[in-house]
């Protein structure tokens, strides 16, 4: 049977920046409730090794981490829902409502909204299968693994040549997979790229499939112009072709940008809308790490915290003048 369920902080979304939004709520009074959504824990829940995090001398796992965050934020009071939000309803301001897949309803004072983004992959044979195995969609993350081997980036945009241009502080030889002749990142980017002499072009290449046994050996690659296929030995690949904010919910609901990302007041994880909050990967397209997405987090519970004391204070205000 449906059920309503009222909080004063409602959160969507489980990954770093939504359970640290929670910690912080419920220590503050805020009773948050998580709406988990189709993959709780986030994008750290098919990650393997962690090696960034602060506060753990040796690797850990993504999953653990995030398992731990999660009895984290239980501990202190927030109550974890196994459920998918499928419509907002934030025209009418305070308090916010969402309603379920399961028929549930949700109801709350502020809306933390942290659904995250997922990187965009090749979808070709191999890809899955050698996930965290030598394929990776984040250099940042994963680069320090690949220390003194030999990797390859794909793409053609800011993000591929950011990711290439990283990779060099760990590897002299890193090649550079786009599938046209130019590419598409900023002239500035371009300009260091092609001034480091560890980082090789291979133009109008595509990935055809990944392959290694137990981890991965090299890439078969199709030529876009003639149809040949080569193959290239790698120890690690990263696909860089960007990400999708998953922010389909809001879409004519709160301002977005060209790529879809939550806008935000600069510095601040405020929506346009009082009360809504939007904080980790779904409003942040530059950094997308673990840590920043908990900061975020962090950010719209205090902001959250301080906008329901005044929201509350004007009520009284508004109750005692009558």
């Amino acid at each position: 049977m449906a059920t309503t369920h009222k909080t004063r902080m409602l959160i969507i979304g489980s990954g770093p920046a939504g359970l640290s939004a929670a910690i912080y709520g419920a220590r503050a009074g805020m009773e948050p409730i998580v709406v988990q959504g189709l993959q709780p824990g986030g994008q750290l829940t098919i990650t393997t090794d962690v090696e960034n995090y602060p506060g753990f001398a040796d690797v850990i796992q993504g999953p653990w981490l995030m398992e731990q965050m999660q009895k984290q934020a239980e501990h202190v009071g927030t109550r974890m829902m196994w459920d998918t939000i499928t419509e907002v309803d934030l025209e009418n301001g305070s308090p916010f409502v969402a309603k379920g897949d399961g028929g549930d309803t949700y109801v709350g004072d502020v809306l933390v909204i942290s659904t995250g983004a997922q990187a965009k992959w090749l979808n070709v044979p191999g890809e899955a299968e050698l996930g965290g195995k030598g394929v990776s969609a984040c250099a940042t993350c994963d680069g320090f693994f690949y220390r003194g081997k030999k990797v390859a980036v794909i793409g053609g945009g800011n993000t591929a040549v950011e990711e290439a241009l990283y990779l060099t502080n760990h590897s002299d030889d890193v090649t550079l997979i786009h599938r046209r002749d130019e590419l598409r990142s900023e002239k500035i980017l371009q300009d260091r790229l092609f001034a480091s002499e560890k980082i090789s072009m291979m133009w109008n290449k595509v990935v055809e499939r990944f392959e290694g046994e137990g981890k991965l050996e090299r890439l078969v690659l199709r030529d876009t112009q003639t149809g040949a296929i080569s193959e290239l030995e790698v120890d690690g690949a990263f696909v860089a072709i960007g990400h999708a904010p998953a922010t389909e919910l809001f879409k004519g609901k709160l301002p977005m940008d060209e790529s879809g990302y939550l806008l935000v007041e600069p510095g601040t994880p405020k929506t346009a809308i009082p009360g809504v909050f939007a904080c980790g990967d779904v409003m942040d397209h530059t950094y997308r790490q673990a840590v920043t997405a908990a900061g975020t987090g962090c950010m719209a519970a205090l902001d959250a915290e301080r906008f329901l004391a005044t929201l509350e204070f004007a009520q009284k205000e508004a109750v005692a003048a009558e």
